[in-house]
């Protein structure tokens, strides 16, 4: 066990002050800092503490910063010059470990100190978005990315979008934030104009999106999958379980996917959220009688104010199979959401109206691509 803290203590380096035995003294007097002391034993070590973090001799002072980062109860003063050293070796450890500093003291680190430090305060176990947001306007990306990283960090939307603003194109910035564990809507949305298809597709099947850029995402991913390859239904499956792990798979998603003539994805949808093969529930959907899809429909736990839509979404989708001809796959899309919109006027009641503006929107962007034809 050490000796306790006394007056010898502070004799031997009155007697011997040499920079290793200060160095030995400062690096004793941490470790027993950590141990019960009586208020006056405290009280001398604390003195002591605040002669040594203005030692000249380096050693000194990293002696007292290695075994006072993790300390508790270290006084806000000594720890925050420690975090003002100039040199890097003893101010890191206090910055980014000791909880003896406080916010202001990080935040002004965040705000002026160098690259280095800003990591270190970035990467803290407990970043308050006040932090945060300072080093993020410090326009140091390795910190930022070191933050985003952070699942301790606390960032508040405005934050995020700080980030989105000045670091939205970044690629080393992109994948830690879109795979924090959880986004805004507003952020997300906006990071979707910013990352990679692969970043995308993580975007639409952990984050909350809007149902429109949801559906959008998911149509353009299953494009991508499919053109050219085999195996389409395969990829749908892994999509659509993916997206149900995460909660995103949604009744009107596998909606908009049949309209958009998915098919693929449609079948996995309902197959998946039945809890049954895709080969039974594409034998069902596709049943030619008036109770396999409707059975298969109820199994999967769908709302039954959307039956409608979809049995008229799926006799679409089979009148657009018997009647192709040489139209190319855009003006077949068009048509069979045309006889969706147009055939069936209890859509709007049933399916809601944000959802038949959407497809609406599709169907005119399909239809421009017609007349382009």
């Amino acid at each position: 066990m050490a000796a306790k803290l006394g007056a010898e203590d502070v004799q031997k380096l009155l007697s011997d002050p040499s920079a290793e035995n200060r160095a030995a003294t400062a690096e004793k007097l941490a470790e027993q800092f950590a141990s019960p002391l009586s208020d006056s034993e405290k009280s001398m070590a604390e003195e002591i503490f605040r002669i040594m973090v203005k030692d000249a001799e380096e050693r000194v002072r990293l002696a007292l910063a290695e075994n006072l980062k993790d300390a508790h109860g270290v006084p806000s003063d000594v720890a925050a010059s420690l975090a003002k050293d100039v040199s890097d070796s003893v101010a890191l450890p206090i910055i980014q470990f000791s909880d003896a500093l406080e916010e202001n003291d990080l935040v002004e680190i965040a705000r002026s100190q160098g690259a280095g430090r800003q990591v270190a305060v970035a990467g803290r176990p407990d970043v308050s978005d006040q932090i945060a947001s300072a080093i993020v306007s410090s326009g140091n990306e390795d910190a930022v990315v070191t933050l985003v990283a952070n699942e301790n960090a606390e960032m508040s939307e405005k934050t995020l979008d700080q980030v989105v603003e000045n670091f939205g194109d970044s690629e080393r910035v992109q994948e830690p934030l879109v795979k924090r564990p959880t986004l805004p809507v507003g952020v997300a949305e906006k990071l979707v104009a910013k990352v990679s298809d692969q970043l995308k597709d993580y975007l639409v099947t952990h984050h909350e999106l809007s149902e429109e850029t949801a559906a959008d995402l998911i149509l353009q991913s299953r494009e991508r999958a499919t053109i050219g390859l085999s195996g389409a239904g395969a990829d749908a499956e892994a999509l659509v379980r993916e997206l149900q792990r995460n909660g995103r798979l949604t009744p009107s998603i596998i909606l908009r996917a049949i309209c958009c003539g998915d098919s693929s994805f449609f079948e996995a949808g309902i197959a998946v959220m039945a809890d049954v093969p895709v080969v039974n529930a594409r034998e069902l959907i596709h049943d030619p009688g008036p109770l396999g899809l409707k059975s298969i429909y109820q199994k999967a736990g769908l709302p039954m104010g959307l039956y409608p839509a979809y049995r008229a979404a799926v006799d679409a989708f089979h009148s657009s199979e018997l009647e192709r001809t040489d139209d190319g796959p855009e003006r077949r899309m068009r048509r069979l959401l045309e006889r969706v919109l147009t055939e069936h006027e209890e859509i709007v009641d049933e399916y809601g109206i944000d959802n038949v503006d959407y497809l609406v929107a599709k169907f005119n962007t399909l239809g421009g691509a017609v007349h382009a034809v």
